[in-house]
């Protein structure tokens, strides 16, 4: 089993000047912790149920930098990419050259997208859901064109909404075969078909074994629809935890319970994360009893 934190709130002591040093501390905290991947959100405002849209939030591939610069081991990523909010073109070089500055340590987190709210507020062009799947699929093949042997396929690709002419990556990511792409969320009909189809690996919620169970059953006949090996799919599931009320030896028997229903990475937040004990209890006594 492995393990992900995902940073999901920035509303630290010291406000805004201190975020840096925060999310510093956290991130070399959690890679010395044991943790396999780091992860930020990709929104522009807090989302409902985590604080007002006003709430300190981080632009999700510039803080995957910083946190890349300041870790060794764990792999980053979005949990996930909204993929209107950027060309594909621009998803595919962003995340090679994550990658490439972090030693291979990249990860390609990418979904369809739903906060309707930040985008008006900003001024993203929100498309209909089914456009939106649409723009999905076309960035999913030119990620696979374009992180193909040597400096891509250097063809064209077609999409339903894509033109692009010249498919050239370099420099290419050092991630082999590929950075590996992760599509989030559990929709039955087009999301877990995409997983089959082009990812590396799933994200679904971890909201019961049995929520988990059902969604990783509908993964594996999609897999099996189109010939490709269930097993070549990394399932992950994204949580959270609060050490205030939920103690090191709950937790580990509620994420034994996650994996005992498929689970293979864990991907959880943690309340009060710019407190670092916290992570320093979680990497002694929950991670080695899970592993």
């Amino acid at each position: 089993m492995k393990f992900g934190l995902q940073i999901n709130q920035f509303t630290w002591p010291g406000g805004p000047k201190m975020i840096s040093q925060h999310l510093a501390n956290v991130a070399r905290t959690a890679d010395d912790a044991g943790f396999d991947s780091i992860w930020v959100m990709d929104h522009f405002f807090q989302i409902r149920g985590l604080g007002p849209p006003e709430a300190p939030m981080l632009e999700g591939m510039t803080a995957l930098g910083y946190i890349a610069a300041n870790t060794e081991r764990a792999r980053v990523g979005l949990m996930v990419g909204g993929v209107h909010y950027r060309p594909p073109g621009l998803w595919i070089k962003a995340t090679t050259t994550l990658d490439v500055l972090s030693g291979g340590r990249a990860w390609f987190g990418i979904g369809a997208a739903w906060n309707v709210h930040e985008s008006k507020g900003l001024g993203f062009v929100f498309p209909p859901l089914k456009e939106r799947f649409e723009w999905l699929e076309d960035t999913l093949r030119m990620a696979h064109a374009m992180w193909s042997g040597g400096s891509g396929t250097g063809e064209a690709l077609e999409g339903t909404h894509l033109t692009a002419t010249h498919l050239v990556n370099s420099p290419q990511s050092l991630s082999k075969p590929r950075v590996p792409i992760l599509v989030g969320g559990g929709g039955e009909r087009k999301t877990l078909r995409l997983v089959a189809q082009y990812a590396d690996a799933c994200n679904i919620f971890g909201r019961s074994p049995e929520f988990v169970r059902a969604k990783l059953a509908i993964l594996r006949e999609h897999c099996e629809r189109i010939g490709r090996p269930y097993d070549e799919i990394e399932r992950t599931v994204l949580t959270g935890i609060d050490l205030e009320h939920d103690s090191p030896d709950a937790t580990v028997e509620r994420f034994g319970v996650l994996g005992e229903a498929g689970a293979q990475h864990l991907i959880f937040s943690v309340s009060g994360v710019a407190d670092t004990s916290k992570l320093e209890l979680i990497g002694a006594e929950v991670l080695p009893q899970l592993r």
